[in-house]
């Protein structure tokens, strides 16, 4: 598969590998929110490409199908290499996780040494729109720092990666 699957057929690839509903309603509102802001930025004048967004944030958690660890950006890359996705879509699901993550950080996790920072906009759309999502909800950057910081500890670097995508994003949508 060389081009990008429709909604339909990302939806049937989350069905078809066991993704729970609640997977499913989480997904659906990470590429709606991920859709909301590319559009925003297209509207603005933004190279971005909405409709990768739209299957970027579908399919992030394709991996959770078979682990809900850190591991499921690793596991959903794998997964979507195998059924023929996009380098582009493979990209954002192994890169989604947390606010990017650096090699050094990558091997402490029991990840694969190497970088896991999303680098394209659409990859860093996503993972902020992620962060957006919390289960089937909506919640905000706030909560989410908040949560990373009683989780990681407040100087963890995540943390400020996390901000200064929130910083990015927003100066892409919000009016001067």
């Amino acid at each position: 598969m060389s081009d990008l699957p429709s909604f339909a057929e990302a939806l049937e690839i989350l069905h078809d590998l066991g993704c729970s509903d609640e997977l499913v309603r989480h997904c659906k509102l990470v590429s709606k929110i991920g859709e909301d802001i590319a559009d925003i930025c297209k509207s603005k004048g933004v190279d971005v490409d909405v409709d990768l967004v739209v299957i970027g944030g579908l399919l992030h958690d394709l991996g959770r199908s078979e682990t809900h660890s850190i591991q499921h950006g690793v596991v959903g890359a794998q997964l979507a290499q195998k059924i023929g996705l996009p380098q582009s879509l493979v990209l954002i699901i192994e890169r989604h996780i947390g606010a990017g993550i650096p090699s050094e950080e990558a091997v402490l996790l029991g990840l694969p040494e190497r970088d896991y920072i999303p680098n394209s906009l659409e990859e860093r759309i996503v993972a902020y729109a992620d962060k957006l999502v919390c289960g089937d909800r909506r919640t905000t950057i706030d909560s989410e720092i908040y949560r990373l910081s009683k989780e990681l500890g407040s100087h963890h670097p995540a943390i400020q990666r996390l901000r200064n995508l929130d910083s990015e994003i927003r100066s892409l949508v919000e009016d001067c």
